[in-house]
């Protein structure tokens, strides 16, 4: 990790003053004041987090997200508290969801019969796509 200023005053003038948890620890020169250097943790691009928490308002699972995306269910469910997300309940739909790449989309769409009856969404995902189907459910 490497030390810019003194996060008090903002001087870049300090010196090294022991090791404290297996972290150096510095001392200001100018105001006195012992700091250490923040742990960076693992930082997972914006791209996957707006992606899982569309995937998320879309009706997908923690646990779908995180087979299709690659990412702990439990980042998502964090992300989800994170920005206050609220998911619409509704019983009168589902959604299914198909991983394709672009030939089979394509075809997807050619026929018929999958246009009628239900919304569609298409998003990139990676090289291929994901579509997700919202049906009616049949009474």
């Amino acid at each position: 990790m490497k030390v810019d200023f003194c996060p008090n005053c903002g001087s870049n003038e300090y010196v090294k003053s022991g090791v404290v948890k297996k972290r150096q620890r510095y001392k200001c020169k100018k105001c006195n004041y012992y700091f250490t250097v923040n742990k960076m943790g693992k930082q997972i691009d914006s791209y996957y987090v707006n992606k899982a928490l569309q995937l998320y308002l879309e009706g997908l699972s923690y646990r779908e997200i995180e087979r299709i995306l690659g990412v702990s269910h439990v980042s998502i469910i964090n992300w989800v508290k994170k920005y206050n997300i609220k998911r619409p309940y509704s019983f009168e739909y589902h959604s299914t969801y198909k991983i394709l790449n672009a030939q089979e989309l394509a075809k997807y769409f050619s026929e018929n019969k999958n246009l009628i009856g239900a919304g569609v969404i298409v998003t990139e995902l990676g090289d291929k796509f994901m579509l997700i189907r919202w049906e009616r459910f049949k009474e």
